[in-house]
């Protein structure tokens, strides 16, 4: 019970929410997509149970992942590619991002929902593994807040985030700030460094920051000058 009276608890819990809204919003799409030709009491059926098999196995690889992320070498290589998704989330979105096929039956709209989550969702368990740290209550405890969330206010937070570009900005920050985190925490360090300065990880963090929003500028440039999407 004594975790649950750390501030960084509490910030560790709102990270995971935050990730979770950001990078979650085009799977709530998909389940719309992919259950839009069922009947009105099918498609009640199919989106639950589809949610409830896309939240199980999200939960079982989110938490394989925070526990191999205590190795050598794998927080530096999350944190790596945290900046990449981070960078990628403010590029403009492919036309045909969302192309699923809509299934006519119940057992088909849910394996849909299922494989989509799986293949949509593996920037979003590195970064909630990451969020979390090395606490599987915290991890459990912000996916339980955040997924009913994504899954019953899905149009509210698309529109929102088309509205209000800047919450998509701030979430890309939010992912530098975590890969920032999770390079310098990685254990290959522990072997170099006696005792870490308590201002690192904040410095690294502002630091992923930084990496984020220049990276996408970067390839945004060299696309072509295509229109920024996100960035303030």
């Amino acid at each position: 019970m004594s975790e649950f009276l750390v501030p960084t608890f509490w910030m560790g819990l709102l990270q995971i929410v935050a990730i979770d809204l950001v990078l979650s919003g085009d799977n709530a799409v998909v389940i719309a997509l992919a259950c839009r030709r069922l009947q009105p009491e099918q498609r009640r059926i199919g989106v639950f149970w589809g949610v409830a098999g896309a939240v199980g196995l999200r939960v079982v690889l989110t938490a394989f992942a925070a526990s191999l992320l205590g190795l050598a070498w794998l927080k530096l290589l999350g944190g790596l590619v945290l900046l990449w998704i981070g960078a990628k989330l403010l590029l403009p979105e492919d036309d045909g991002e969302h192309e699923i096929d809509a299934a006519t039956s119940v057992a088909g709209a849910v394996k849909t929902i299922i494989v989509a989550d799986f293949v949509m969702s593996v920037d979003n368990v590195i970064g909630v593994a990451g969020a979390a740290g090395d606490s599987l209550v915290l991890l459990g405890l912000g996916l339980a807040v955040s997924i009913p969330i994504i899954v019953w206010s899905s149009q509210f937070i698309m529109k929102s985030m088309e509205r209000f570009p800047v919450i998509v900005t701030l979430g890309a920050a939010l992912l530098g700030w975590v890969a920032g985190g999770m390079i310098v925490d990685d254990p290959l360090w522990r072997s170099l460094l006696a005792e870490r300065p308590g201002w690192l990880r904040p410095l690294a963090g502002l630091v992923g920051i930084a990496v984020v929003l220049g990276a996408a500028r970067m390839l945004r440039k060299r696309a072509g000058g295509v229109p920024e999407r996100q960035i303030l």
